[in-house]
């Protein structure tokens, strides 16, 4: 066995930090790997300069394709690609109006992490 892996093995069997003592609770209470996928796919999304665009101009009125389009100046389908990602993702909502098409911001928690960002990027 690596001599480097049986020191950190015997490091951390002789551990006495708090972190050696978790109780079920805590175990209980840790992220599943489905929550910690769903999280990471929510940041990835915003990740992207588009789709922030896209959520910002969202935050105060639903706007069709065409409209988004040309506030971000953007062609309509690279704004539905974009659009039907953040959809898929329940960032966005979708409601028809005859054959237009109009988004908004899926609820308020979206809002929420926008807002905080923001605020966070003006903290220092």
């Amino acid at each position: 066995m690596d001599k480097g892996l049986l020191e950190a093995r015997n490091v951390t069997d002789d551990c006495s930090c708090e972190h050696a003592a978790i109780t079920q609770a805590e175990r209980e209470n840790e992220l599943t790997d489905e929550q910690a996928t769903g999280i990471a796919e929510i940041f990835k999304a915003l990740g992207d300069p588009t789709r922030v665009k896209i959520i910002y101009i969202l935050l105060n009125k639903e706007l069709c394709v065409h409209d988004l389009g040309m506030r971000i100046g953007m062609e309509q389908s690279a704004v539905s690609h974009q659009l039907r990602y953040l959809r898929d993702l329940h960032i966005v909502k979708r409601r028809k109006e005859g054959k237009t098409v109009y988004y908004s911001l899926d609820d308020e928690h979206i809002e929420q992490i926008f807002v905080q960002t923001m605020g966070h990027l003006g903290h220092e």
